[in-house]
């Protein structure tokens, strides 16, 4: 039973404030309505080896098995005391349908695409095979989705993923080759997203229809590979057409400091944008405004792993105080974070609220609870 830690942890440490439930006030927050108190929520994952051990899902078994992604999954909330769970670990499972290669790892390291074997040279290559909702892969996120919803219900948002073409593209032809393939001929790599966008609708609307509330799109036009430009040229079209055809709340997701897109992507319509922590809360909201929520941007590598709860609270009030919509890691966390830190980030949400607002618990009740 995936919610058999739920009533202990609530009684024992989850800071809940006010009446709404955590889906109610992940799904106001996504739509830009008010909420009791700012949602702490993870777009990415979560899991830990800790949490893996704790209640016994380890990778590989937790990227594979629906079962124990599930279990994996669920900790965010009945654990962490996050509003929201992710169980979709990895960014490989449609690659894996697909025919990629990969390589799976360990309970302590992610499973990645090899991709120095490419499997796709051109857009005439480019096809959704006729099983791909049937590949083990992708089914056991399914159930593992459908485990959630039963299992936790309305109390807790349930976000999905759905990999962007453009990470699809990295993984399906080898970064260099598309990259290479979007300088020489623009125009054919535009064919070539057109065509896997068909991949992230379908694999999207399977897990809506299994019961996601919102799903992640990481579409890894990141900072240090793409200029803002690029952004606008390939995608930013692209992504407004993924919001026309899937009617849940996408969250796009993409790693590095991308302030020179924040426009652009504002302009989609996109729910939400979980951004990183190489960019300053304050200058980000400025730049968005209210067009989109923002969602982050808790350093991972420094503040959560190699630092402690006081540096983790810091950044939580910095995110709170430049207006951030949502809370949370800025990206997939690694896998040897200490809990303390990521339970630390509802805490610090709690205390910062209460301290502003006399009729919610006091910032030493939520502590000590």
């Amino acid at each position: 039973m995936v919610g058999e830690h739920s009533k202990e942890f609530q009684e024992t440490g989850r800071p809940v404030v006010g009446e709404m439930t955590g889906r109610e006030r992940v799904m106001a927050a996504l739509a830009g309505q008010a909420v009791d108190r700012t949602p702490v929520c993870n777009p990415t994952s979560v899991a830990t080896v800790e949490l893996m051990d704790l209640v016994d899902a380890h990778f590989p078994d937790a990227n594979r098995d629906g079962e124990k992604m599930a279990r994996l999954a669920a900790t965010s909330y009945t654990e962490l005391g996050f509003d929201s769970v992710m169980p979709v670990f990895t960014i490989i499972q449609e690659s894996s349908a697909l025919g990629c290669e990969i390589q799976w790892e360990g309970k302590d390291n992610w499973p990645t695409v090899r991709m120095s074997k490419p499997i796709w040279k051109s857009a005439d290559d480019v096809k959704m095979p006729s099983d791909f909702l049937k590949h083990p892969d992708i089914t056991c996120v399914l159930d593992a989705i459908r485990r959630l919803r039963q299992e936790l219900g309305d109390e807790v948002a349930i976000i999905g993923k759905t990999m962007g073409p453009w990470t699809l593209g990295y993984h399906v032809f080898g970064v260099e080759p598309f990259l290479l393939m979007s300088l020489d001929d623009p125009g054919h790599t535009k064919l070539c997203l057109d065509r896997m966008k068909e991949i992230t609708v379908a694999f999207g609307q399977a897990q809506i229809d299994a019961g996601a509330d919102a799903l992640t799109l990481p579409d890894h036009a990141t900072g240090d590979l793409v200029s803002g430009e690029y952004y606008r040229e390939f995608l930013r079209d692209l992504h407004t057409e993924l919001v026309d055809e899937i009617p849940i709340p996408l969250i796009l997701h993409i790693c590095g400091r991308t302030v020179d897109r924040m426009d652009y992507i504002a302009q989609t319509g996109l729910a939400a944008f979980h951004y990183d922590s190489k960019n300053d809360p304050a200058e980000s909201m400025e730049i968005v405004t209210d067009r989109i929520a923002l969602v982050g941007n808790i350093n991972n590598p420094q503040t959560l792993y190699a630092n402690g709860p006081e540096q983790v609270a810091e950044e939580v009030v910095r995110n709170l105080d430049a207006g951030v919509p949502l809370v949370g890691p800025e990206c997939a966390i690694p896998l040897q974070t200490a809990i303390e830190n990521l339970k630390e980030i509802p805490l610090a949400v709690a205390r910062w609220h209460a301290d502003r607002d006399s009729s919610l618990p006091a910032a030493s009740e939520v502590q000590d609870r």
